[in-house]
């Protein structure tokens, strides 16, 4: 796996000239990276890595945009740019065949639940939580990974999936609502809502 700035560099140059096995390494060491990411978004295997697959054509076809003169390490820089094109291509293909979202505004009566502290999910394994998550609707899911593990606000979600900001509030609360009661019926942790 390239870990070194000279590897990294060499496999990026190989890959701008369409460099067979440049192009083979670099699937090689970033595929866990990206079927992890898609895993997130999509709960279907064959579908997640397909969406792995179409990820890594997009990073090959552009590969020549990526500014590896940037301040930073080149390892990170390469990761950060191509998880981008992952999420990008999950949220893409979301659009096209899951997401039938309403945008829904948050009414003070709509919202029945507050979101709480820290509580036994906190404590449960990173596979126990990727598994609920993947139990989620897909507009929920999509929400709750664009703003808990990708970081986006409320307002970027909104834009990016074309719903109100108001809606992206209530998936998310929903989503945090529903990923509690199905954690709590795949475990013996007692979390109260």
């Amino acid at each position: 796996m390239p870990r070194e700035i000279h590897q990294i560099s060499s496999l990026i140059a190989g890959c701008c000239k369409n460099d067979r096995n440049s192009q083979r390494d670099l699937y090689h060491w970033l595929y866990d990276y990206a079927i992890k990411i898609c895993y997130r978004y999509i709960s279907k295997t064959e579908e997640a890595e397909e969406l792995a697959n179409e990820s890594f054509i997009k990073l090959f076809k552009n590969i020549n945009q990526f500014d590896g003169n940037r301040t930073g390490e080149k390892e990170a820089l390469l990761k950060g740019w191509f998880k981008r094109i992952v999420v990008n291509t999950c949220i893409d293909h979301l659009r096209r065949t899951h997401l039938k979202l309403v945008s829904q505004e948050i009414s003070e009566e709509g919202e029945t639940f507050a979101d709480n502290q820290e509580t036994g999910i906190d404590k449960l394994m990173y596979q126990e939580i990727i598994e609920a998550i993947t139990k989620l609707t897909p507009v929920y899911r999509t929400v709750f990974n664009l703003f808990v593990i990708e970081g986006f606000t409320h307002e970027e979600i909104s834009a990016q999936l074309n719903i109100s900001v108001g809606a992206s509030k209530s998936n998310l609360s929903k989503a945090r609502h529903n990923l509690r009661k199905i954690i709590t019926q795949q475990s013996a942790y007692k979390v109260y809502v």
